[in-house]
């Protein structure tokens, strides 16, 4: 950091923001804080399959307590849930590379990333970011989710798909929380979604492909 604002350089990557206050900084964005931002989102009621994982995989995953245990019985079936809503139009990838533009320091892997095409050789727009939080800790993973939208919607661009909101988690797996990137301003809902309310977190995960779908029939 030099006289008070970070400086990216050309060897960073998503991993390297490490707070909110550095990607903001860094990419030249505005945040809000907005108390119930999402709650106006539909819920979307789980199926009996999601229901029947999350029962047997919660307490293996507690019990496991590694972030690894948690990606893999928790969010990962979270996710593919989400897919199946849409009949399998939507492509899940975790670990992928996802360089966009080094100069800013928007390279690396993500951890998970949706897009709405049933394409699983290529990430296609527009894209979901999800971060698994290090530590247990919600707030470790904003800046990286934070950076990763700003690469999805410099991808969305490139891909002509202009003017759409992209849609960012951070998850623990039993806590989440969501944030939107509208133009170059950052809007983070400071509600914490629990896993006891599944149908809130399915219906905020599935809203940018419900609004894309509906938009592109």
């Amino acid at each position: 950091m030099e006289n008070g604002e970070w400086r990216v350089e050309k060897s960073m990557s998503y991993g390297d923001f490490i707070t909110i206050d550095q990607a903001v900084s860094a990419l030249g964005l505005t945040v809000e804080d907005i108390p119930h931002f999402f709650s106006h989102i539909a819920p979307l009621e789980p199926s009996q399959r999601i229901k029947e994982t999350l029962d047997e995989t919660l307490n293996l995953a507690a019990n496991i307590s590694t972030e690894k245990a948690r990606s893999e019985l928790i969010i990962t079936p979270i996710l593919l849930e989400i897919r199946r809503k849409f009949q399998s139009r939507i492509g899940y990838f975790s670990g992928n590379t996802f360089n966009v533009d080094e100069s800013k320091g928007l390279t690396g892997a993500c951890d998970f990333l949706l897009s709405a095409s049933s394409n699983q050789s290529l990430v296609t727009a527009p894209v979901l970011t999800l971060v698994e939080a290090k530590d247990n800790d919600l707030r470790i993973g904003l800046g990286q989710c934070v950076a990763q939208m700003v690469a999805a919607q410099i991808f969305n661009n490139s891909k002509g798909l202009k003017q759409i909101s992209v849609y960012g988690a951070v998850s623990t797996g039993t806590n989440w929380k969501f944030i939107l990137l509208e133009n170059q301003k950052v809007k983070i809902d400071l509600t914490e979604y629990f896993i006891t309310q599944l149908n809130q977190i399915l219906g905020i995960l599935a809203e940018p492909f419900r609004i894309y779908f509906a938009q592109h029939q």
